[in-house]
């Protein structure tokens, strides 16, 4: 399995948006520009984040994107879903039934260890949210990077009345 890259830059979107002060929205170019991914791919990911509940879109010439609901409360694998979808990771094809003549489910070898595998998965991406990445940063970057991407925001949001 490989995870698309759609899902980190949604993470890393997302963390821009935790900059902004209330009544403030960041412009989707800006965040694909500052991400280095491509404006039409990035503006699909934008809105299945807003589908999904996690991004507010603001229509217009001074519209853009804010967080729906606060950062602690979006946790990494809500985004991972979003992007990515609902599917489970694994899906039986059928050769332990060709082989043995046998429904694997019936012993589940591989598919019960593929669960135990993907609930543990499951469970790290639940644990950690938007806002305690948002903590890691503030802790672990140096201020003046962090002044500057305050600026750098500062610079580029729209304010709503």
């Amino acid at each position: 399995m490989q995870m698309k890259t759609g899902v980190e830059q949604s993470v890393y979107a997302m963390l821009l948006l935790t900059f902004l002060p209330d009544r403030a929205v960041l412009p989707g170019e800006f965040i694909s520009q500052q991400l280095g991914a491509s404006p039409t791919y990035f503006q699909k990911l934008l809105r299945k984040l807003v589908q999904a509940d996690l991004l507010y879109s603001v229509p217009g010439v001074k519209g853009g994107f804010r967080l729906r609901r606060p950062a602690d409360e979006i946790q990494i694998f809500d985004v991972y879903q979003a992007i990515e979808g609902k599917q489970t990771l694994y899906a039986s094809s059928g050769v332990f039934e060709d082989l043995m003549g046998i429904q694997e489910q019936e012993i589940g070898l591989l598919s019960n260890l593929m669960t135990e595998a993907e609930d543990a998965w499951q469970s790290t991406l639940k644990r950690e949210s938007i806002g305690s990445i948002r903590q890691a940063i503030d802790t672990s970057c140096p201020p003046e990077h962090l002044e500057r991407l305050h600026a750098l925001i500062t610079d580029r949001m729209m304010t709503l009345f």
